[in-house]
């Protein structure tokens, strides 16, 4: 986040350090504390591991200064990818199911990105294939991938977790987060059992995503309309690691889309649907652990808002549940 004490080189020290601003409508005995990913200068935490993968994969030599990066993103990677592309001297292509947010593929574009669409129907499997063949086809090209990369488990490890722990004097009793590739919550979830074996950590996925039967969970697959998080194939989700996991809880489309309405007409957050599916199951489990179903070492929960609602405006994210196209 930007220093208002301190001029700054580049867009890239903005990075991270975002604020953890409380949720009001959680209970009183455990309060609920969110980190507003949409302050990061892309506007979402996607931006932490752009900026981090970029470095080291070019520190590493896994990537050529003046090569290409390569990913499948449903745009906020995409985004990030970009911002960290276009500073530390590389090309960036991305790779997009037609369906994504109009509005983060034109961010790609402005950022000097090229995007490339594959269709609806092949979801994210066939827009990771589409990235491996052209890395084939071009010279110096690297496919980041953060699906499998643990680069993206490792910039939450080293910036997201250690930021909520310090904000809040090391006392968390539960971690929430959306888990989409897993990045997000792994590494905050790896930092956050180190500082204490016992907190207790859960990942969120729509209703309808599968994560939950890696908890033997007997869920039913269908679509959603929750963005960027959820999963049609853990399999494809490399870096999610059930072992880590309490419990994973299921958010439906129309209580993630209730929660990130109530979140901008009550406290002024402007989020989308994965912050909205956050904030439910965090206030969950937080009454959970004031009721005392869930023994957690501290009386808090921290959770992560992803990104802005800005981005899915032409989707209806605040028309009725049944206009929001999702």
């Amino acid at each position: 986040m930007t220093d208002h004490r301190t001029p700054l080189d580049s867009v890239l020290d903005t990075v991270g350090e975002t604020p953890l601003v409380r949720v009001q409508a959680a209970p009183d005995e455990v309060p609920v504390y969110a980190k507003l990913e949409s302050f990061n200068p892309g506007a979402s935490i996607k931006d932490r591991i752009g900026e981090y993968m970029v470095e080291q994969m070019l520190e590493r030599g896994e990537l050529e200064p003046g090569g290409t990066v390569i990913e499948p993103t449903a745009g906020n990677t995409g985004i990030g990818f970009a911002i960290a592309a276009g500073q530390l001297g590389v090309d960036a292509v991305f790779v997009v199911p037609e369906r994504f947010s109009v509005e983060k593929q034109q961010l790609m574009d402005a950022l000097g990105a090229e995007v490339i669409n594959t269709p609806t129907e092949d979801g994210m499997g066939g827009a990771i294939d589409r990235a491996h063949e052209l890395a084939e086809e071009m010279d110096g090209a690297v496919v980041p991938q953060q699906f499998s990369n643990p680069l993206n488990v490792e910039a939450h490890y080293e910036t997201t977790g250690p930021e909520i722990f310090e904000a809040l004097d090391g006392e968390v009793g539960a971690v929430v987060a959306g888990t989409g590739t897993a990045g997000t919550l792994m590494g905050i979830a790896e930092y956050a059992l180190e500082q204490d074996p016992d907190t207790h950590v859960v990942a969120v996925e729509p209703e309808g995503s599968l994560y939950s039967r890696t908890k033997g969970e007997d869920v039913e697959e269908a679509e959603y309309k929750i963005e960027g998080i959820g999963t049609h194939d853990p399999a494809t989700n490399e870096l999610f690691d059930p072992d880590l996991v309490d419990e994973v809880l299921q958010v439906p489309d129309r209580r993630a889309h209730e929660e990130l309405k109530r979140l901008a007409r009550e406290e002024g957050q402007l989020v989308a649907s994965s912050a909205g599916a956050a904030s439910a199951a965090a206030r969950h489990v937080a009454e959970r652990i004031r009721d005392g179903e869930i023994d957690a070492p501290h009386d808090s929960v921290a959770t992560v808002f992803p990104d802005s609602s800005e981005r899915y405006l032409s989707k209806g994210i605040y028309r009725s549940f049944e206009e929001w196209e999702g």
